[in-house]
Protein backbone atom coordinates (compact mmCIF):
# COMPACT_ATOMS: atom_id res chain seq x y z
CA UNK A 1 0.00 0.00 0.00
CA UNK A 2 1.11 3.50 -0.61
CA UNK A 3 0.37 6.53 1.68
CA UNK A 4 0.47 9.82 0.41
CA UNK A 5 -0.52 12.51 3.53
CA UNK A 6 -1.65 15.78 2.11
CA UNK A 7 -1.48 19.32 4.29
CA UNK A 8 -4.55 20.80 5.19
CA UNK A 9 -3.73 24.24 3.48
CA UNK A 10 -2.06 22.72 0.17
CA UNK A 11 -4.53 23.26 -1.63
CA UNK A 12 -8.26 24.44 -1.48
CA UNK A 13 -9.48 20.57 -2.35
CA UNK A 14 -7.73 19.49 0.86
CA UNK A 15 -9.62 21.60 3.17
CA UNK A 16 -12.62 19.08 5.03
CA UNK A 17 -15.55 20.57 6.51
CA UNK A 18 -19.68 21.27 6.06
CA UNK A 19 -19.92 21.62 2.46
CA UNK A 20 -23.00 24.41 1.82
CA UNK A 21 -25.04 22.89 -0.67
CA UNK A 22 -27.40 25.95 -0.82
CA UNK A 23 -26.93 26.66 -4.67
CA UNK A 24 -27.56 22.95 -5.62
CA UNK A 25 -30.90 22.82 -3.59
CA UNK A 26 -32.39 26.09 -4.19
CA UNK A 27 -35.41 25.30 -5.28
CA UNK A 28 -35.93 27.36 -8.52
CA UNK A 29 -31.87 27.06 -9.89
CA UNK A 30 -32.60 27.85 -13.58
CA UNK A 31 -31.58 24.95 -15.85
CA UNK A 32 -29.35 27.93 -17.76
CA UNK A 33 -27.49 28.25 -14.45
CA UNK A 34 -23.37 28.17 -15.15
CA UNK A 35 -22.41 24.14 -14.99
CA UNK A 36 -19.35 24.97 -12.22
CA UNK A 37 -21.78 26.89 -9.89
CA UNK A 38 -22.88 24.45 -7.85
CA UNK A 39 -18.99 23.77 -6.83
CA UNK A 40 -18.77 25.92 -3.79
CA UNK A 41 -16.84 25.74 -0.26
CA UNK A 42 -18.23 26.68 2.74
CA UNK A 43 -16.07 29.69 4.07
CA UNK A 44 -12.69 28.71 5.98
CA UNK A 45 -14.20 30.07 9.44
CA UNK A 46 -17.07 27.00 9.05
CA UNK A 47 -14.33 24.58 7.84
CA UNK A 48 -12.57 22.80 10.64
CA UNK A 49 -9.09 21.27 9.84
CA UNK A 50 -8.46 19.79 13.79
CA UNK A 51 -11.53 17.26 13.04
CA UNK A 52 -12.84 14.97 11.36
CA UNK A 53 -15.39 16.08 8.78
CA UNK A 54 -19.19 15.39 8.70
CA UNK A 55 -18.79 15.22 4.88
CA UNK A 56 -16.51 14.99 2.36
CA UNK A 57 -16.99 15.70 -1.37
CA UNK A 58 -15.51 13.26 -3.47
CA UNK A 59 -14.93 14.33 -7.39
CA UNK A 60 -14.32 11.51 -9.64
CA UNK A 61 -13.72 11.56 -13.31
CA UNK A 62 -12.77 8.90 -15.98
CA UNK A 63 -9.78 8.21 -18.39
CA UNK A 64 -7.07 10.51 -18.67
CA UNK A 65 -4.02 10.16 -21.08
CA UNK A 66 -3.36 14.15 -21.72
CA UNK A 67 -0.78 13.69 -24.87
CA UNK A 68 1.97 10.55 -25.73
CA UNK A 69 5.21 10.77 -27.24
CA UNK A 70 4.75 7.32 -28.62
CA UNK A 71 5.32 6.35 -31.43
CA UNK A 72 6.81 10.05 -31.71
CA UNK A 73 5.97 13.58 -30.33
CA UNK A 74 3.35 14.64 -32.61
CA UNK A 75 0.86 12.92 -30.73
CA UNK A 76 1.66 14.93 -27.80
CA UNK A 77 -0.59 18.40 -27.65
CA UNK A 78 1.72 21.32 -28.43
CA UNK A 79 -0.05 23.89 -26.00
CA UNK A 80 1.37 21.74 -23.07
CA UNK A 81 4.95 22.66 -22.40
CA UNK A 82 6.28 23.38 -18.85
CA UNK A 83 4.59 26.38 -16.93
CA UNK A 84 1.64 26.18 -18.62
CA UNK A 85 -1.41 26.22 -16.21
CA UNK A 86 -4.45 23.96 -16.50
CA UNK A 87 -7.04 27.24 -16.25
CA UNK A 88 -5.29 27.76 -19.65
CA UNK A 89 -5.68 24.30 -21.13
CA UNK A 90 -9.26 23.60 -20.08
CA UNK A 91 -10.88 26.50 -18.47
CA UNK A 92 -10.80 28.23 -14.84
CA UNK A 93 -14.35 27.40 -14.38
CA UNK A 94 -13.56 23.58 -15.37
CA UNK A 95 -10.37 23.42 -12.78
CA UNK A 96 -12.59 24.86 -10.08
CA UNK A 97 -14.83 22.25 -10.68
CA UNK A 98 -12.21 19.75 -9.96
CA UNK A 99 -10.25 21.31 -7.53
CA UNK A 100 -13.42 21.93 -5.59
CA UNK A 101 -13.30 18.31 -4.21
CA UNK A 102 -11.75 16.88 -0.97
CA UNK A 103 -10.47 13.62 -3.15
CA UNK A 104 -10.34 14.45 -6.63
CA UNK A 105 -10.21 10.90 -8.62
CA UNK A 106 -9.19 9.90 -11.99
CA UNK A 107 -7.78 6.65 -14.53
CA UNK A 108 -5.01 7.44 -15.46
CA UNK A 109 -4.21 5.52 -18.95
CA UNK A 110 -0.22 5.14 -20.24
CA UNK A 111 3.05 5.55 -18.47
CA UNK A 112 4.43 9.10 -16.94
CA UNK A 113 7.90 8.09 -18.97
CA UNK A 114 10.60 10.42 -20.38
CA UNK A 115 12.87 8.19 -21.64
CA UNK A 116 12.79 5.76 -24.93
CA UNK A 117 12.65 2.46 -23.11
CA UNK A 118 10.56 -0.73 -24.53
CA UNK A 119 6.86 -0.83 -24.95
CA UNK A 120 4.40 -3.82 -24.92
CA UNK A 121 4.47 -6.22 -28.02
CA UNK A 122 1.46 -7.13 -29.50
CA UNK A 123 0.52 -9.28 -32.45
CA UNK A 124 -0.95 -5.80 -34.98
CA UNK A 125 0.14 -2.42 -33.34
CA UNK A 126 -2.25 -0.81 -36.34
CA UNK A 127 -5.11 -1.53 -33.52
CA UNK A 128 -2.44 -1.69 -30.47
CA UNK A 129 -1.68 1.85 -28.82
CA UNK A 130 0.94 2.43 -26.64
CA UNK A 131 1.18 5.63 -24.41
CA UNK A 132 3.97 7.13 -22.93
CA UNK A 133 3.15 11.23 -21.40
CA UNK A 134 6.31 12.88 -20.04
CA UNK A 135 7.10 12.59 -16.29
CA UNK A 136 5.93 16.50 -15.58
CA UNK A 137 2.38 15.68 -16.10
CA UNK A 138 1.94 14.67 -12.80
CA UNK A 139 2.49 18.08 -11.58
CA UNK A 140 -0.18 19.13 -14.24
CA UNK A 141 -2.60 16.74 -12.69
CA UNK A 142 -1.82 17.72 -8.86
CA UNK A 143 -2.17 21.52 -9.97
CA UNK A 144 -5.68 20.59 -10.62
CA UNK A 145 -6.46 18.95 -7.53
CA UNK A 146 -6.11 15.23 -8.79
CA UNK A 147 -4.62 13.15 -5.39
CA UNK A 148 -6.11 9.97 -6.13
CA UNK A 149 -5.12 8.05 -9.39
CA UNK A 150 -5.88 4.70 -10.44
CA UNK A 151 -3.15 2.42 -12.55
CA UNK A 152 -5.55 -0.48 -13.08
CA UNK A 153 -6.38 -0.74 -17.23
CA UNK A 154 -4.79 -2.30 -20.30
CA UNK A 155 -2.47 0.65 -20.71
CA UNK A 156 -0.63 1.40 -17.36
CA UNK A 157 1.78 -1.75 -18.81
CA UNK A 158 2.81 0.22 -21.95
CA UNK A 159 5.96 0.96 -21.45
CA UNK A 160 6.54 -2.60 -18.91
CA UNK A 161 7.99 -2.23 -15.52
CA UNK A 162 10.30 0.72 -16.16
CA UNK A 163 7.22 2.65 -17.48
CA UNK A 164 5.51 2.00 -14.22
CA UNK A 165 8.25 2.88 -12.03
CA UNK A 166 8.67 5.72 -13.29
CA UNK A 167 4.86 6.62 -12.90
CA UNK A 168 5.30 5.65 -9.51
CA UNK A 169 7.48 8.10 -8.90
CA UNK A 170 6.31 10.81 -10.36
CA UNK A 171 3.15 10.53 -8.64
CA UNK A 172 4.37 10.29 -5.27
CA UNK A 173 6.72 13.54 -5.97
CA UNK A 174 3.19 15.24 -6.33
CA UNK A 175 1.47 14.47 -3.95
CA UNK A 176 -0.67 11.88 -5.50
CA UNK A 177 -1.93 8.68 -4.04
CA UNK A 178 -2.73 5.32 -6.62
CA UNK A 179 -3.78 1.83 -6.98
CA UNK A 180 -4.50 -1.21 -8.84
CA UNK A 181 -0.89 -2.62 -9.88
CA UNK A 182 -0.38 -6.07 -8.70
CA UNK A 183 3.00 -5.17 -7.05
CA UNK A 184 4.11 -4.23 -3.90
CA UNK A 185 3.82 -1.24 -2.35
CA UNK A 186 1.07 -0.61 -5.60
CA UNK A 187 -2.01 -2.96 -4.97
CA UNK A 188 -3.95 -0.39 -3.16
CA UNK A 189 -3.58 3.68 -1.83
CA UNK A 190 -4.04 5.70 0.98
CA UNK A 191 -4.54 9.22 0.92
CA UNK A 192 -4.80 11.02 4.28
CA UNK A 193 -6.47 14.44 4.42
CA UNK A 194 -5.20 17.41 6.78
CA UNK A 195 -7.51 16.63 9.45
CA UNK A 196 -6.33 13.10 9.40
CA UNK A 197 -9.39 11.27 7.68
CA UNK A 198 -8.29 8.56 5.69
CA UNK A 199 -9.28 7.24 1.91
CA UNK A 200 -8.54 4.23 1.10
CA UNK A 201 -8.39 2.97 -2.95
CA UNK A 202 -8.73 -0.51 -4.54
CA UNK A 203 -8.47 -0.38 -8.25
CA UNK A 204 -9.17 -3.92 -10.55
CA UNK A 205 -8.89 -4.44 -14.08
CA UNK A 206 -8.80 -7.53 -16.22
CA UNK A 207 -5.38 -6.77 -17.42
CA UNK A 208 -1.94 -7.91 -16.69
CA UNK A 209 -0.12 -6.67 -14.28
CA UNK A 210 -2.99 -4.94 -12.31
CA UNK A 211 -5.30 -6.41 -9.65
CA UNK A 212 -8.66 -8.64 -10.84
CA UNK A 213 -11.65 -7.96 -11.49
CA UNK A 214 -12.09 -11.38 -11.91
CA UNK A 215 -11.44 -12.31 -8.92
CA UNK A 216 -14.33 -11.58 -6.47
CA UNK A 217 -13.01 -13.05 -2.86
CA UNK A 218 -9.84 -11.33 -3.55
CA UNK A 219 -11.92 -8.29 -4.00
CA UNK A 220 -13.71 -8.90 -1.18
CA UNK A 221 -10.52 -9.34 1.09
CA UNK A 222 -9.29 -6.08 0.12
CA UNK A 223 -11.79 -4.21 0.65
CA UNK A 224 -12.36 -5.38 3.99
CA UNK A 225 -8.71 -4.64 5.28
CA UNK A 226 -8.95 -1.37 3.64
CA UNK A 227 -12.65 -0.97 5.38
CA UNK A 228 -11.67 -1.61 8.65
CA UNK A 229 -8.54 1.09 8.69
CA UNK A 230 -9.89 3.70 6.43
CA UNK A 231 -12.81 6.26 7.06
CA UNK A 232 -13.76 6.22 3.22
CA UNK A 233 -13.08 3.53 1.11
CA UNK A 234 -13.53 4.30 -2.78
CA UNK A 235 -13.20 1.01 -5.53
CA UNK A 236 -12.80 2.08 -9.56
CA UNK A 237 -12.99 -0.66 -11.90
CA UNK A 238 -12.08 -0.33 -15.56
CA UNK A 239 -13.94 -2.78 -16.92
CA UNK A 240 -17.11 -4.04 -19.40
CA UNK A 241 -17.43 -3.49 -23.64
CA UNK A 242 -16.03 -0.30 -25.34
CA UNK A 243 -17.62 1.53 -28.28
CA UNK A 244 -20.30 3.90 -28.62
CA UNK A 245 -22.88 1.37 -28.74
CA UNK A 246 -22.07 -0.17 -25.03
CA UNK A 247 -23.74 2.65 -23.15
CA UNK A 248 -25.68 0.10 -20.90
CA UNK A 249 -24.87 -1.74 -18.09
CA UNK A 250 -25.95 -5.74 -18.92
CA UNK A 251 -25.78 -7.41 -15.74
CA UNK A 252 -23.97 -10.14 -17.97
CA UNK A 253 -19.97 -10.78 -18.33
CA UNK A 254 -18.84 -8.75 -21.17
CA UNK A 255 -16.35 -9.34 -23.58
CA UNK A 256 -14.51 -7.29 -26.22
CA UNK A 257 -12.35 -8.66 -28.68
CA UNK A 258 -11.95 -11.92 -27.23
CA UNK A 259 -11.23 -10.29 -23.92
CA UNK A 260 -12.97 -11.17 -20.83
CA UNK A 261 -14.09 -7.32 -19.22
CA UNK A 262 -15.94 -8.66 -15.99
CA UNK A 263 -19.35 -8.98 -15.06
CA UNK A 264 -19.13 -5.04 -14.15
CA UNK A 265 -23.00 -5.24 -12.09
CA UNK A 266 -21.89 -8.34 -9.91
CA UNK A 267 -18.65 -6.98 -9.54
CA UNK A 268 -19.80 -3.14 -8.02
CA UNK A 269 -22.71 -4.97 -5.87
CA UNK A 270 -19.92 -7.27 -4.31
CA UNK A 271 -17.17 -4.11 -3.73
CA UNK A 272 -20.09 -2.44 -1.70
CA UNK A 273 -21.50 -5.74 0.25
CA UNK A 274 -17.17 -6.04 1.06
CA UNK A 275 -17.59 -2.25 2.71
CA UNK A 276 -16.76 0.01 -0.47
CA UNK A 277 -18.43 3.26 0.10
CA UNK A 278 -18.00 4.88 -3.70
CA UNK A 279 -17.45 2.51 -6.84
CA UNK A 280 -16.15 4.28 -9.79
CA UNK A 281 -15.83 2.43 -13.43
CA UNK A 282 -14.36 3.39 -16.43
CA UNK A 283 -12.56 1.40 -19.75
CA UNK A 284 -15.83 1.32 -21.95
CA UNK A 285 -14.69 4.78 -23.22
CA UNK A 286 -18.70 6.14 -22.94
CA UNK A 287 -20.93 7.30 -19.46
CA UNK A 288 -22.72 5.14 -18.34
CA UNK A 289 -25.69 4.03 -15.64
CA UNK A 290 -25.46 5.21 -12.05
CA UNK A 291 -26.90 3.73 -8.87
CA UNK A 292 -27.23 3.84 -5.37
CA UNK A 293 -26.71 0.32 -3.42
CA UNK A 294 -27.23 -0.23 -0.03
CA UNK A 295 -27.12 3.48 0.19
CA UNK A 296 -23.87 3.74 -1.99
CA UNK A 297 -22.82 5.28 -4.90
CA UNK A 298 -21.89 3.49 -8.28
CA UNK A 299 -20.61 4.90 -11.33
CA UNK A 300 -20.51 2.46 -13.93
CA UNK A 301 -18.34 4.88 -16.33
CA UNK A 302 -17.26 7.89 -16.28
CA UNK A 303 -15.72 7.53 -19.86
CA UNK A 304 -13.24 9.69 -21.19
CA UNK A 305 -12.36 13.00 -19.32
CA UNK A 306 -9.06 13.95 -20.95
CA UNK A 307 -7.38 11.64 -24.44
CA UNK A 308 -5.63 13.60 -26.89
CA UNK A 309 -4.99 12.40 -30.33
CA UNK A 310 -5.38 8.71 -30.25
CA UNK A 311 -8.98 8.31 -29.01
CA UNK A 312 -12.53 8.29 -30.66
CA UNK A 313 -14.08 11.08 -29.49
CA UNK A 314 -17.08 11.12 -31.81
CA UNK A 315 -20.42 11.17 -30.59
CA UNK A 316 -20.55 9.87 -26.49
CA UNK A 317 -17.20 9.02 -26.76
CA UNK A 318 -16.55 12.80 -26.53
CA UNK A 319 -18.44 13.12 -23.42
CA UNK A 320 -16.49 13.98 -20.29
CA UNK A 321 -18.88 13.87 -17.26
CA UNK A 322 -17.18 15.43 -13.59
CA UNK A 323 -18.81 13.39 -10.80
CA UNK A 324 -19.36 15.33 -7.65
CA UNK A 325 -20.67 13.60 -4.74
CA UNK A 326 -20.86 14.11 -1.25
CA UNK A 327 -20.54 11.32 1.19
CA UNK A 328 -21.27 11.31 5.51
CA UNK A 329 -18.45 9.55 7.65
CA UNK A 330 -19.97 6.01 7.26
CA UNK A 331 -19.72 6.40 3.74
CA UNK A 332 -23.15 6.67 2.56
CA UNK A 333 -24.22 8.90 -0.10
CA UNK A 334 -26.44 11.95 0.74
CA UNK A 335 -25.31 14.58 -2.43
CA UNK A 336 -24.91 13.70 -5.50
CA UNK A 337 -24.58 15.30 -9.48
CA UNK A 338 -23.13 14.70 -12.73
CA UNK A 339 -21.88 17.98 -13.98
CA UNK A 340 -21.23 17.87 -17.82
CA UNK A 341 -18.15 18.36 -19.92
CA UNK A 342 -17.46 17.51 -23.48
CA UNK A 343 -13.76 17.20 -25.34
CA UNK A 344 -13.31 19.24 -28.09
CA UNK A 345 -10.68 19.46 -31.05
CA UNK A 346 -8.28 16.12 -30.56
CA UNK A 347 -9.44 16.04 -26.81
CA UNK A 348 -9.49 18.44 -24.28
CA UNK A 349 -11.98 18.90 -22.04
CA UNK A 350 -14.52 22.34 -21.56
CA UNK A 351 -17.76 22.70 -19.26
CA UNK A 352 -20.41 21.70 -21.48
CA UNK A 353 -23.24 24.01 -20.86
CA UNK A 354 -25.76 22.09 -23.20
CA UNK A 355 -25.47 19.06 -20.17
CA UNK A 356 -24.82 16.60 -22.58
CA UNK A 357 -23.61 14.08 -20.27
CA UNK A 358 -25.78 14.32 -17.38
CA UNK A 359 -28.82 13.66 -19.72
CA UNK A 360 -27.24 10.74 -21.49
CA UNK A 361 -26.36 9.42 -17.90
CA UNK A 362 -29.88 10.14 -17.03
CA UNK A 363 -31.69 8.57 -19.86
CA UNK A 364 -29.63 4.78 -19.70
CA UNK A 365 -29.81 5.41 -15.26
CA UNK A 366 -33.69 4.89 -15.70
CA UNK A 367 -33.71 2.23 -18.40
CA UNK A 368 -30.95 0.24 -16.59
CA UNK A 369 -31.77 0.82 -13.26
CA UNK A 370 -35.57 1.36 -13.04
CA UNK A 371 -35.83 0.28 -9.26
CA UNK A 372 -33.54 2.74 -8.59
CA UNK A 373 -36.16 5.71 -8.87
CA UNK A 374 -33.12 8.07 -9.64
CA UNK A 375 -34.21 11.85 -10.62
CA UNK A 376 -32.09 14.21 -12.60
CA UNK A 377 -32.60 17.83 -12.70
CA UNK A 378 -31.63 19.94 -15.15
CA UNK A 379 -27.99 20.53 -14.02
CA UNK A 380 -27.19 16.98 -13.20
CA UNK A 381 -28.14 16.88 -9.70
CA UNK A 382 -29.73 13.62 -8.56
CA UNK A 383 -32.16 13.27 -6.17
CA UNK A 384 -33.48 9.75 -4.48
CA UNK A 385 -34.92 10.83 -1.25
CA UNK A 386 -32.30 11.29 0.61
CA UNK A 387 -33.64 11.99 3.86
CA UNK A 388 -36.27 8.63 3.98
CA UNK A 389 -32.97 6.72 3.11
CA UNK A 390 -31.04 8.92 5.79
CA UNK A 391 -33.40 7.85 8.33
CA UNK A 392 -33.34 3.93 7.54
CA UNK A 393 -29.60 3.98 7.67
CA UNK A 394 -30.10 5.65 10.78
CA UNK A 395 -31.67 3.14 12.55
CA UNK A 396 -29.91 -0.23 10.46
CA UNK A 397 -26.94 -1.94 12.01
CA UNK A 398 -24.81 -0.79 8.81
CA UNK A 399 -22.11 1.57 10.25
CA UNK A 400 -18.36 0.92 10.22
CA UNK A 401 -18.17 1.54 13.65
CA UNK A 402 -20.80 -1.33 14.68
CA UNK A 403 -18.89 -3.42 12.13
CA UNK A 404 -19.81 -3.25 8.68
CA UNK A 405 -23.14 -3.39 6.94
Amino acid sequence: MNFISRPADRFHSIRFGLIVLAALCAPGLAAAQSPASGFQKAPLAERSSGTRAETIRIVAVGDIMMGTAFPDSTYLDPRIVPGVSADQLIGTDLVGALRSGDVVFGNLEGALFDRGGESKRCRNMDVCYAFRSPEWYAGLLAGMGFNLMSLANNHSGDFLEAGRATTIAALEANGIAYGGLARAGAITGTLELGNGTRVGLAAFSPNKGTVSIHDLEGLTRLVAELDRTHDVVIVSFHGGAEGADRTHVTREPEEFYGERRGNVYEFAHAAVDAGADVVIGHGPHVPRAVEIYRDRFIAYSLGNFWTWARFNLSGPNGLAPILDLEVDRQGRVIGARVVSARQRGLGSPRLDPGGRAARLISEVSREDFPEAALDFTADGRITWGVEDRATEGANADDSKAEGGR
